[in-house]
């Protein structure tokens, strides 16, 4: 089956992962979208992993206060450098777990790494921060947050 640059770029846009791995996954799938983000969610795995023993020396602080004014969260999303810290989506990525966090309510960082994902529960947490390590090459975690409520 051939691959094309229309099929490539649906699956970067799904993924943001690079141009070369969404085409490299989905040759290895013979051109299926399902298999090839399988193929993308396992190689997410396991750059998280190599990446586990990385120093986090620099972050961003997101926060979310809904607009009731009644419930909001904080979020420190860590990563390697400051170069992807003051990245727009990974600042946008932690604006949006601090979205999530304020709706949710986690008891701690391992219940919300679990939880799906309030804007599409088919990913968790956790494939989110799995896609921002792969897609930005850096160890990156949620190495604090906290809640607030009015009531």
């Amino acid at each position: 089956m051939e691959i094309t640059s229309e099929v490539v770029k649906q699956l970067r846009d799904r993924t943001g992962v690079s141009v070369m791995e969404c085409k490299k996954a989905l040759v290895e799938s013979d051109g299926d979208m399902d298999k090839a983000l399988a193929i993308l969610g396992a190689k997410s795995s396991a750059s998280v992993a190599k990446k586990a023993d990385r120093e986090l020396a620099e972050g961003a602080v997101a926060a979310y206060v809904h607009n009731t004014t009644q419930v909001g969260a904080m979020v420190l999303l860590a990563s390697e450098t400051d170069f992807v810290s003051k990245n727009e989506e990974f600042v946008n990525l932690g604006k949006d777990i601090a979205m999530h966090a304020a709706a949710m309510k986690p008891a701690d960082i391992a219940e919300l790494m679990e939880q799906p994902f309030i804007k599409d529960p088919s990913k968790t947490i956790r494939d989110m921060i799995a896609a921002a390590t792969q897609k930005f090459g850096e160890r990156i975690e949620i190495t604090k947050f906290a809640f607030f409520s009015v009531k």
